[in-house]
């Protein structure tokens, strides 16, 4: 059997907790009704935050706005738009990078960022 995880709500909640702040607080912080923040928490929302909520949630409490994005079943406005703009070889490099443990991946990201310099 798998290992179970986290829901984002969960990770959510927990992390907001940790922080200290209310539900009530940290809903209006992000800009939702603190009844939609707690359907999210316990996974009865009808559907997650947006990128930019996930992303103002990430803000708030200190956490990596990417990860809490996939976490939550979004893809990043960045990312959609590099799919867009390149069609053909976004599912090759995504399909390519499947197969790469994360030394690999963090390689090929370091030399990337070597080559801007």
């Amino acid at each position: 059997m798998a290992p179970s995880r986290k829901s984002f709500g969960s990770v959510l909640r927990a992390r907001r907790e940790e922080k200290g702040f209310t539900l009530r607080k940290f809903a209006e912080k992000v800009g939702v009704s603190p009844t939609y923040l707690s359907l999210i928490e316990t996974g009865q929302a009808p559907q997650q935050p947006t990128v930019d909520r996930i992303k103002k949630m990430a803000e708030l409490l200190g956490v990596d706005a990417d990860e809490w994005i996939q976490l939550a079943g979004r893809v990043s406005d960045e990312l959609e738009e590099m799919n867009r703009d390149n069609p053909q070889m976004m599912p090759v490099l995504l399909r390519l990078a499947r197969t790469m443990t994360p030394e690999q991946l963090r390689k090929v990201a370091d030399q990337q960022e070597k080559g801007k310099k």
